[in-house]
């Protein structure tokens, strides 16, 4: 038989690169606006340490998971093999920056100080994530896979999905269009001249109109060429080193952080794993303790260099597998974020390319890890990948709702729960479910599956998991504690007695699939 390895580039990379680069790169456009005007860093320090950081821990990030398809290719004798898509963690780089960062920034008007909270932050996290990843293997092998595509589809839907669909909508001339050039390619498998990559066709339109709506004062595409020029002046050389002291310097809120780091870790945790099971549902079968192993102990290592982000395995590898990704793809966007990063043109790209033109992707993403929670599962645990996705949807809206009060300079608290239920915002219940919404969506994706299957006894037992979850607060809470929620971790424990008790009673047989 002949021996089969994937090839370090085949033509469908450039369709991943596009895809996972500009993704990445727009999730590093976010972190740095954040960290500028959020946090008011100063370039120096952001242009000079954080970045070049960030840069490199994403570097390593994806040369680790290609490394990792090389090897799978080797051992299973397969050219197919699509490497692990990895970036900065989204959800990691509002929270930190708007719950860890900028109240410290606030109380102590120091962006140093804030910088040292969120890199003593991540650091914890990186080192709970770790340590998850030897119980990966087990907690993998007993969930079942619509629960774990179930909250995957949850976070896909939502937090990816969602927002660039707004922005969409606020900018459809360019938005739209690119959308509809990157579902012609990547759905309809429109061929453009000379074999180019759908992703780069969509974001060169996009950028092209935002400049002819500049050139023509339409009003749309944010684009400015004296912010460009500008921009040119900061292109300069800077490398990742260790900034020990600016991370020790943070321990002052060791005991703050610790009740959210955790809780993050683990959700880290559990997103890594769901996307392993992901790529498992595609075709390529990786290990998630070393998926997961690696990717704490990157983001550990970036944390010791200044970056105050985590890495994490990627939602999408189905995507990137479908579109002819394979290994090429992951390196070129390792490198990619390398050179942008250390040689500081992030700032020019900012000014040059309008972000609604590239988030396009995100939807087609959301939309491919949605569908493939029900394709890869069993026809009858379709409700269960439902259940999955309602707390999930739940911190989404929760999100939404907090922004919309915290612009108008007020609070739930404020306005009054009982007012908000008034006109149909039910708040409490949304906070309840939104806490640990992924580990949620997975425990209630599993209950449901084992009550499909006639388990009511496995069933129980993920109620009574559930119960402790919810006492110590790594679900329905908003901080790790001692009875955090306990009326809702006793009504866990009377369900798991009632599902136990199910048992004396009489079970219909499960239905057939088919």
């Amino acid at each position: 038989m002949a021996t089969k390895q994937a090839s370090w580039w085949v033509p469908g990379d450039w369709n991943g690169f596009f895809g996972l680069g500009t993704n990445v790169l727009v999730n590093l456009l976010v972190l740095t606006g954040l960290l500028k005007f959020v946090i008011g860093i100063p370039d120096a320090t952001l242009f000079g340490i954080i970045l070049p950081a960030v840069g490199l821990m994403l570097f390593l990030g994806n040369i680790y998971y290609a490394w990792m398809a090389l090897r799978l290719s080797e051992s299973e004798n397969r050219d197919d093999v699509t490497a692990l898509p990895s970036g900065p963690s989204v959800p990691h780089m509002f929270f930190v920056v708007f719950a860890i960062m900028l109240p410290i920034k606030l109380g102590t008007n120091s962006w140093e100080v804030a910088w040292s909270a969120g890199m003593i932050w991540v650091f914890v996290e990186g080192i709970v994530l770790f340590l998850s990843a030897f119980a990966a293997p087990t907690i993998r092998k007993l969930t079942p896979r619509a629960a774990l595509l179930g909250t995957l589809a949850g976070i896909s839907i939502t937090f990816i999905s969602m927002r660039p669909a707004f922005e969409i909508a606020e900018t459809p001339i360019i938005g739209l269009i690119a959308l509809a050039i990157i579902l012609a390619s990547w759905y309809g498998g429109i061929r453009f001249p000379g074999n180019a990559p759908g992703g780069l066709v969509a974001i060169a339109v996009g950028t092209i109109l935002a400049w002819i709506a500049y050139i023509f004062g339409w009003g749309f595409g944010g684009m400015n060429a004296s912010a460009v020029s500008d921009s040119l002046s900061s292109i300069d050389f800077n490398f990742a080193w260790f900034q020990l002291d600016t991370l020790w310097a943070g321990k002052e809120y060791l005991a703050l952080v610790l009740v959210t780091a955790i809780p993050f870790g683990i959700y880290d945790f559990i997103e890594a794993m769901d996307n392993v099971e992901s790529a498992s549902a595609a075709g390529d079968e990786y290990s998630v303790k070393e998926a997961v192993g690696a990717e704490g102990i990157i983001s550990l290592l970036g944390t010791l260099l200044g970056s105050p982000f985590a890495n994490a395995v990627y939602i999408g590898h189905p995507g990137w597998k479908s579109i002819g990704g394979r290994v090429g793809y992951s390196i070129a966007t390792g490198v990619m974020v390398l050179i942008l990063t250390w040689l500081a043109i992030v700032p020019l790209l900012l000014t040059i390319i309008p972000v609604v033109a590239i988030i396009p992707i995100l939807l087609y993403i959301g939309a491919l890890i949605g569908a493939q929670a029900f394709q890869a599962t069993p026809r009858a645990h379709a409700p269960a990948i439902i259940f999955a996705l309602v707390p999930n949807l739940a911190a989404w809206a929760k999100v939404q709702i907090d922004g919309a009060l915290g612009a108008a300079g007020t609070n739930a608290a404020t306005v009054g729960l009982d007012k908000m239920a008034q006109n149909g915002v039910l708040y409490n219940g949304l906070e309840v479910l939104a806490g640990g919404a992924v580990v949620t969506g997975l425990l209630w994706g599993a209950m449901v599956v084992f009550l499909i299957d006639r388990k009511p006894n496995s069933a129980g037992i993920v109620s009574i998991i559930a119960a402790v979850l919810t006492f110590f607060g790594f679900i329905h809470g908003s901080a790790v504690g001692l009875a955090v929620s306990p009326m809702v971790a006793l009504s866990y424990l009377l369900i798991a007695l009632l599902f136990f008790s199910f048992t004396k009673l009489e079970i219909a047989p499960a239905e057939s699939d088919e």
